[in-house]
């Protein structure tokens, strides 16, 4: 089984280090390439004052996070909800770097002592696309997910359009075949559709007619010419 986790944090500021906190945290649990519906989505009291700018993107006052729970109170279910899966983030750099020092806190280790591993879906944006801008706002509109109600940053909604971005962005020939199972087919039943060995069909030979065949001999005697006579498939018909 192939289980993934999109997740996405709020802080009261941006450097860890500096003693800013956790505020929100949102995940959203993918497995064999579903989306299951099983999220996990908390507000968190940081136990000190946001900055002004961060409640501007965030929109989480100390007073609405005044009566939720501390990070204490809800780092095993965190830590159980995303144990042994590949973890998915968006600029993750971010999002580790808060959470590590929230577990130090608690001595808890690390955050990738307890998952599968960590994939930066920013990094692997700026491979597919070089030179553009790869915020989740920009490859939602390049990708043509709607994230028309995305007004405010939010930890749930950012790793739900972030789930659909990832899928969008991973979808190849084996995940297309993937996606072709029915509900509630398992794991086995995908397998052996990807695993189509091609060679039983009996795949029908199309012969060309004889205009089309003089038509692709033109084309290549055109290239033949312009390449000066260079053309690999003369030099392989020599030395056949």
């Amino acid at each position: 089984m192939s289980r993934q986790i999109f997740l996405d944090t709020e802080t009261t500021g941006l450097s860890p280090e500096s003693g800013d906190r956790i505020i929100e945290i949102g995940c959203v649990e993918m497995v064999n390439r579903r989306l299951t519906g099983r999220h996990l989505h908390f507000y968190i009291n940081p136990q000190r004052k946001n900055h002004e700018d961060a409640v501007k993107i965030h929109g989480l006052t100390d007073e609405f996070l005044a009566d939720k729970p501390v990070f204490a109170a809800v780092a095993d279910e965190i830590l159980d909800y995303c144990r042994d899966a590949e973890i998915i983030i968006h600029n993750a750099s971010f999002d580790i770097g808060f959470l590590n020092a929230e577990l130090k806190r608690l001595d808890k280790g690390v955050f990738t002592d307890h998952v599968a591993g960590v994939i930066d879906s920013l990094v692997m944006a700026r491979e597919m696309f070089p030179g553009k801008s790869n915020s989740l706002d920009a490859l939602c509109r390049r990708l043509e997910v709607d994230n028309s109600h995305r007004t405010l940053h939010g930890a749930l909604m950012d790793a739900e359009l972030l789930s659909i971005v990832y899928i969008n962005m991973t979808r190849g020939q084996d995940a297309l075949l993937i996606d072709a199972v029915e509900e509630g087919k398992d794991t086995q039943a995908a397998t052996e559709i990807v695993a189509i060995d091609f060679g039983t069909f009996d795949l029908p030979v199309i012969t060309p007619s004889e205009d089309e065949v003089a038509a692709f001999e033109a084309v290549l005697a055109d290239l033949d010419k312009a390449s000066g006579g260079k053309t690999l498939w003369k030099t392989l018909e020599t030395v056949v």
